[in-house]
């Protein structure tokens, strides 16, 4: 297999620009410098092909540069650019429309269309303040909403997020993640651990922090992302939803990262059988167009007129990318994201078999984890091999980014297909033998 002599000249001198004019605290994973992409695959800037498995930390579920967005892109920006959210327009509502028929609520849904995904957090978080009359918030460790302030509140995933930018919003406190993976909370005999971690909710915050009463909302990814794509606990989402409705408490799913077909179902929560009060969404939305929305009960979306607004709400571009990316995956990469989800899973499980470096394989759809441990039996992280797969993955052309203290996320474009799976899982195998033999 050829290892790629990477970064190559164009590349390293883009990068040296970069360092000089773009603010640092990007997070950059390698200097993986893009010129162009199509489907899956992807060529830097010296003509270097690789296989995206990232999609832009699954942004891209159309694939880059799908025709038909494409086509709705262009034909929208022919008409025009941009006209605020003080008025309206067709594509707008045509795209509200649409959210509500893919929603989860059994009632209408209504829509404030956003401009990233930590903007749908901040109004999501507005909402359910004004609906309840209430204040506080429960969040989780390991979550991640977004780096503006009412979202680094609840975002609990790595220090370096927080540190230099206190006080955050108040009113957030945190509960453990479900991970059945690595439990932290000690269970009753025969409880789930799901369940173990909803009675810790209403033992311990609410019977000890914060009063039932003044808790406006629970925060909460359906499938944790930036944490380490951890699936929850059996037992867990049916009993938070008790819970809230036990104490009238809101029920935020967080699809920024999960929703839009990624799981194989519009919404990641619809696996488990559990209707929330509020969406967030962005990433996958619009193909890789910036836009974000919270999908909301109609009779939750109570607030009146100019108690929340913004200049780019529904821009009429993004509002097209969107519609053409909702007809595609409801056409095509819904199921695919299923079935190619259940094909990917089972390779990686091979993979996992032989080596010992590899502790779990988890997720749903497309929407994977690779969990590298010291060994299988401590199940203590293993940070270093992890970065050196991302590393190494570069290296031979594929696309990886990480994810928790160890994990590697496979999030892939949804219209993936088998040749490109075994493909890049082919480098992703031979990779994980030279990082475990430190080559």
């Amino acid at each position: 297999m050829e290892r790629l002599n990477v970064p190559g000249p164009k590349a390293k001198q883009i990068v040296a620009e970069d360092s000089k004019f773009i603010s640092n605290s990007y997070p950059r994973a390698y200097p993986f410098v893009m010129d162009h992409g199509k489907g899956t695959e992807v060529w830097d800037v010296d003509g270097n092909r690789y296989l995206d498995f990232a999609a832009g930390i699954a942004v891209t579920g159309t694939g880059h540069s799908h025709p038909e967005v494409v086509k709705a892109i262009k034909d929208q920006a022919d008409k025009f650019l941009h006209i605020s959210s003080d008025f309206y327009h067709p594509i707008w509502v045509e795209l509200a429309k649409r959210l509500d028929s893919i929603s989860p609520f059994e009632e209408e849904a209504a829509s404030f269309m956003t401009n990233s995904g930590t903007e749908s957090v901040e109004a999501a978080i507005k909402l359910a303040r004004f609906h309840t009359g209430r204040s506080q918030f429960i969040g989780f460790l390991g979550g991640f909403h977004g780096r503006t302030y009412g979202s680094l509140a609840f975002t609990a995933s790595k220090p370096v997020y927080r540190h230099g930018f206190f006080p955050l919003m108040n009113g957030v406190v945190h509960a453990p993640y479900p991970d059945p993976y690595r439990q932290i909370l000690n269970s009753k005999e025969g409880e789930p651990y799901g369940e173990t971690v909803v009675r810790y909710i209403e033992e311990q915050l609410i019977g000890r922090v914060v009063p039932a009463d003044d808790i406006a909302g629970i925060l909460i990814e359906p499938i944790q992302g930036e944490g380490g794509y951890i699936v929850p606990a059996e037992g867990f989402f049916p009993a938070l939803r008790k819970l809230c409705d036990k104490y009238g408490i809101m029920l935020i799913a967080d699809e920024v990262q999960s929703g839009m077909g990624r799981t194989g179902k519009w919404w990641a929560i619809e696996h488990f059988d559990v209707i929330p009060d509020i969406i967030t969404t962005a990433k996958g939305i619009a193909s890789g167009i910036p836009l974000g929305a919270i999908i909301a009960k109609k009779s939750v979306m109570t607030w009146p007129k100019g108690a929340h607004g913004n200049t780019y709400g529904g821009n009429p571009v993004a509002s097209a990318a969107a519609i053409a990316t909702i007809d595609l995956i409801e056409r095509e990469y819904l199921q695919n994201a299923t079935d190619m989800g259940q094909y990917m899973m089972g390779a990686l499980e091979e993979i996992k078999s032989s080596h010992d470096s590899i502790g779990e394989v988890r997720g749903i759809g497309l929407m994977l984890g690779v969990d590298f441990v010291k060994d299988k039996t401590s199940r203590k992280p293993d940070a270093e091999i992890r970065d050196q797969v991302e590393r190494l993955s570069f290296e031979y052309g594929l696309v990886t980014l990480g994810c928790g203290k160890s994990t590697i996320r496979f999030a892939p474009p949804l219209s993936i297909t088998k040749g490109e799976i075994d493909e890049g899982l082919q480098i992703f195998n031979h990779v994980i033998g030279l990082a475990e033999r430190g080559e």
